[in-house]
């Protein structure tokens, strides 16, 4: 979905917003990506571009591993390009198996009017397997990313 609306000084210019039905896991504490992503176009290089994410973190394995994830902006597609935070986004369990909510939030300032890709990456903190998933249970819900 994409919605786009033209004012002047601090208005919402354009919305993107992207769904998946994912199931990804890894045990890998190198960042792979989640398969989440979207795409936007700042209309000036002084926008701003807030990137919302909620998904659901799955944990097996170690209790205490967590679920590492950052926010890569590039122009090639998913995937592409650099890490835009400069700590990662780290969710933790205390459990060896299960199911958790959560989300990102996080203010952009790419300073550019080129078709920007903006890709939720993933790792383990440890050696446990971590998941990147859109729901559980009943009713799966889906994984979301919102420009």
């Amino acid at each position: 979905m994409s919605v786009s609306l033209y004012g002047s000084g601090n208005t919402v210019i354009q919305v993107v917003n992207s769904a998946f039905s994912i199931d990804v896991s890894t045990s890998s504490t190198s960042y792979v990506t989640s398969g989440v992503y979207a795409t936007i176009t700042p209309q000036s290089t002084t926008s701003k571009i807030l990137v919302l994410v909620n998904s659901s973190a799955a944990f097996s394995g170690t209790s205490g591993n967590g679920l590492k994830c950052q926010l890569w902006r590039g122009t090639s597609g998913a995937a592409s390009g650099s890490t835009i935070a400069a700590n990662p986004f780290y969710f933790q369990i205390n459990s060896s198996s299960s199911y958790s909510p959560f989300s990102i939030n996080y203010l952009d300032s790419p300073s550019s009017t080129s078709a920007l890709t903006y890709t939720v990456m993933m790792a383990s903190a440890s050696s446990g397997t971590v998941g990147f998933i859109s729901g559980f249970g009943a009713g799966n819900n889906l994984a979301t990313i919102t420009l």
